[in-house]
């Protein structure tokens, strides 16, 4: 997982350095990692004290949206969601779909206007 987070920020360095990323992206992208792992722990709590959980698809939908890194983190330290097969099988699926959107964006396989870059 370490050599895939050093080169998905590899990936977005190269994206702000060529400019086919805007800087404000890594910002963005942050806050929605962050974002992501804040929801896992309030699911980890929800799941401990009997209450109302988050969806498996807005978990999936936030890594999908460039969170999976605050995802791992939260599924590491929270001990959530890491051993369920399927939803793992999910959360592999947003990882590769989202870095493949970042490196179509990137690699100019798909045109910067479409995507506001």
């Amino acid at each position: 997982m370490s050599l895939l987070l050093l080169g998905y920020v590899a990936l977005l360095g190269y994206g702000v350095w060529t400019a086919r990323l805007p800087p404000l992206a890594l910002g963005v992208l942050l806050v929605i990692s962050l974002l992501t792992f804040a929801v896992y722990g309030f699911d980890k709590s929800a799941a401990q004290a009997g209450r109302w959980r988050t969806a498996e698809s807005t978990l999936h939908l936030l890594s999908l949206a460039g969170g999976w890194p605050g995802a791992w983190c939260a599924q590491r330290l929270f001990r959530h969601k890491s051993r369920k097969a399927s939803f793992m099988a999910g959360y592999w699926a947003t990882v590769l779909l989202n870095i493949a959107a970042v490196a179509a964006w990137v690699g100019k396989l798909v045109p910067a206007g479409l995507l506001g870059g």
